[in-house]
């Protein structure tokens, strides 16, 4: 990850971990909720650079990849739900509002560096996996397990969508 990318990857993980220490499902719904972001910023620069003419080879893919990725995080979403993970108003506050602004700070960074835009999801995948994996120490949850694994998935589809924008 480059180090601009740590840094701010960092003091946020800081952040929502602190704020919700002791409540899991709480936590893993607002990190659902901010993990849709991206790929929902990726799909509009990729729709605009479609209006101005700027397709390049590997669009088409890319916009598959990011609209099911999309979809695969509303569905981990809708689990947390169920899991009691947006019971509180305050807890949605929190996610809307960050999840604003991390949709507009991903609009601009893939306009801008759509490779740096990549890796910065790269993190916040593989830390949402590892998140997952520190729960299931401790706790026995099947849906979780399958959605650590999907984050892994992702991961692994941001470094092929870097390789194919190089």
């Amino acid at each position: 990850m480059n180090p601009f990318n740590s840094f701010i990857l960092n003091i946020t993980v800081s952040i929502i971990d602190f704020l919700y220490r002791g409540r899991d499902y709480q936590r893993f719904w607002v990190l659902e909720e901010i993990a849709r972001a991206p790929y929902f910023a990726f799909l509009s620069i990729l729709h605009f650079r479609e209006s101005l003419g700027l397709r390049g080879p590997e669009h088409l893919y890319l916009m598959e990849e990011h609209f099911a990725q999309t979809l695969n995080e509303t569905e981990h979403l809708e689990y947390m739900e169920s899991r009691g993970g947006s019971a509180y108003w305050v807890d949605r506050a929190f996610a809307r509002h960050l999840v604003l602004i991390y949709y507009w700070v991903n609009v601009v960074y893939y306009w801008v560096a759509p490779r740096s835009a990549y890796d910065l999801s790269y993190g916040v995948e593989v830390h949402a996996a590892h998140t997952y994996e520190k729960f299931l120490e401790n706790n026995d949850d099947e849906r979780i397990v399958e959605i650590m694994n999907d984050e892994l998935e992702h991961a692994s589809e941001l470094l092929n969508a870097m390789e194919l924008i190089k």
